[in-house]
């Protein structure tokens, strides 16, 4: 009511002229064409005298400020709007671990479900455990587990059916694979006869030397899998029967002396059928060795899964050259096998470096999840993200673990204002809880910090706190902002109610409405807050 009084001359009726200035001193709307505060009054106002006279109510305002007009995630940010045309290795892209698992790693089930969420929601990697199954049937479930099986062709079925359905760009298939020469046959048929003239068997004729684009990819499906010679060498043989021909490849490979996570790595011969190996074009699984190594002889087309930990050793050894190195290749980072529980790491530290890939066990909701979730609102949700120019740019000297000389930070300001219906505490006999909010920013560690309002006792349906919190951001291109809304409780941890989060610079200015999901990603309308927000560069 004090915002629409500010503007409201007479306290009762907005007029065009008054929500105008609204729209431009308080939501920074400029360049605005004169129809805008009449089109709103058009859309929200829902007495009808009122709206002739071209005026708005409190009701028609108080309809406006709930409206999707003014969500905090900027709806210019809805439609993909950044340049595809550069290569894929020049974009973030949404990934997942062992697709095929719905809960922990050992005994868990497989369902056909991972898949189709993970691609509902935008993922643009998937990784599929390949095993030999009975009657030549390859089968997909997580090796030396209990976890239960799925025919591989039912997989792909359903990959064929949701794999645009989110997004235009490009699905990556990463094969882990474990099958027999003849079984790796099957897949390589059931590829095609599934996939058809989506899936991806031959190199484009403008790039014979480079990565291809998103955009040059458009409603392709790459396969991602160990691959015999060169790209040249696939291209030669196109059309011809591959069947039978398995040649032998020397890799370091995992085996397993009983349950996943007591694995030794030894080096053995792999024969890998031919039929599959000329199926991968630009995506050739290549084992990561170190970075001179990759300097020297790595080619365009190979790209390299890292596990977690090792990847944090040398984000911290030698960031630089990792930064570097994922400038040229793609690099796929996933969880370390100890994660049984399916647990995630947080994404963001890769992704400071430039990993393209960074896996995450989708069923797992929490922290690391709401943070993929949030960073790939942005682009239209297509699971492709341009990485920022200082993660692209060879002449770079960018260090996450150190503030960029040339940097230009962002002074934010948030006021937390109130609340509208949130969710009440299941510990709440009265359906109340004492509610506060925590603003979380991710991005290089200088600027990871948590800032958290005081609380408002026994009330989530109206909380009010309004309180102002301000952040310096230095590398604002990294950085995420998430709220989370909990329920004191003063013996045991505080009780989650709520959370929302998107990067920094999607977010709209002024008067805003934060929307909440719980913790399984479900909205949770109408449950919000109501923020104000600024910033400047």
């Amino acid at each position: 009511m004090e915002i629409f009084n500010a503007y409201a001359e007479n306290r009762k009726f907005l007029f065009e002229k008054n929500l105008d200035d609204f729209l431009t001193q308080e939501q920074y709307i400029f360049n605005m064409s004169k129809s805008i505060a009449s089109e709103i009054i058009q859309k929200y106002e829902p007495i009808e005298e009122v709206k002739q006279a071209s005026q708005m109510s409190f009701e028609g305002f108080s309809r406006f400020l709930c409206s999707s007009e003014c969500l905090l995630f900027s709806k210019e940010f809805n439609n993909v709007y950044q340049d595809m045309h550069h290569p894929l290795s020049d974009y973030f892209i949404s990934s997942s671990h062992n697709t095929y698992l719905i809960s922990d790693q050992l005994v868990g089930p497989s369902d056909i479900w991972g898949y189709e969420s993970a691609l509902v929601k935008g993922c643009r990697c998937l990784e599929i455990d390949c095993w030999d199954g009975s009657q030549n049937e390859p089968v997909v479930y997580h090796g030396y587990t209990l976890t239960s099986k799925l025919l591989f062709k039912t997989v792909i079925q359903a990959i064929h059916k949701y794999a645009f359905i989110t997004s235009d760009y490009p699905v990556v298939l990463s094969l882990e694979n474990h099958c027999s020469p003849p079984q790796q046959e099957v897949i390589a048929d059931i590829l095609h006869s599934i996939l058809g003239d989506a899936l991806l068997s031959d190199i484009l004729d403008d790039f014979l030397d480079k990565l291809p684009s998103p955009e040059a990819l458009k409603f392709k499906i790459l396969v991602r899998n160990k691959k015999i010679g060169t790209l040249i060498e696939t291209h030669s043989r196109k059309g011809l029967d591959k069947h039978g021909k398995s040649p032998e490849k020397e890799i370091e490979s995992k085996t397993s002396a009983g349950l996943a996570f007591f694995r030794k790595k030894k080096v053995r011969k792999v024969k890998v059928a031919l039929a599959l190996s000329d199926l991968v074009i630009y995506t050739k699984a290549e084992k990561f060795r170190d970075f001179n190594y990759s300097r020297e002889y790595q080619q365009f087309y190979e790209s390299n899964s890292i596990d977690e930990s090792t990847a944090r050793k040398l984000s911290k050894l030698k960031a630089h050259d990792f930064i570097l190195h994922t400038m040229k290749f793609i690099t796929r980072i996933y969880p370390k096998a100890l994660r049984a529980d399916s647990s995630n790491f947080n994404p963001q530290e890769f992704w400071n470096i430039g990993c393209q890939m960074v896996a995450l066990n989708f069923q797992t909701p929490g922290m690391p999840m709401d943070i993929q979730n949030g960073k790939f609102l942005d682009n239209g949700g297509s699971g492709y993200i341009l990485k920022p120019r200082f993660l692209r740019d060879t002449e770079t000297e960018f260090n996450p673990q150190k503030t960029p000389e040339d940097s230009k930070p962002v002074t934010l300001t948030i006021k937390v204002i109130s609340g509208i219906q949130l969710p009440p505490s299941i510990h709440s006999s009265s359906n109340k809880a004492d509610t506060l909010v925590i603003i979380e920013i991710f991005g290089v560690p200088n600027d990871q910090v948590k800032q958290q309002t005081h609380v408002v006792k026994k009330n989530a349906f109206s909380p009010r706190w309004n309180e102002t919190f301000t952040f310096i951001i230095q590398v604002p291109e990294l950085a995420l902002i998430r709220f989370v809304v909990e329920s004191q409780n003063i013996i045991a941890e505080n009780e989650f109610l709520g959370q929302y989060t998107l990067p920094l610079l999607c977010m709209g200015k002024g008067y805003r409405r934060v929307p909440l999901f719980s913790k399984s990603g479900e909205d949770l309308e109408p449950a919000s807050l109501f923020v104000y927000v600024w910033y400047i560069r």
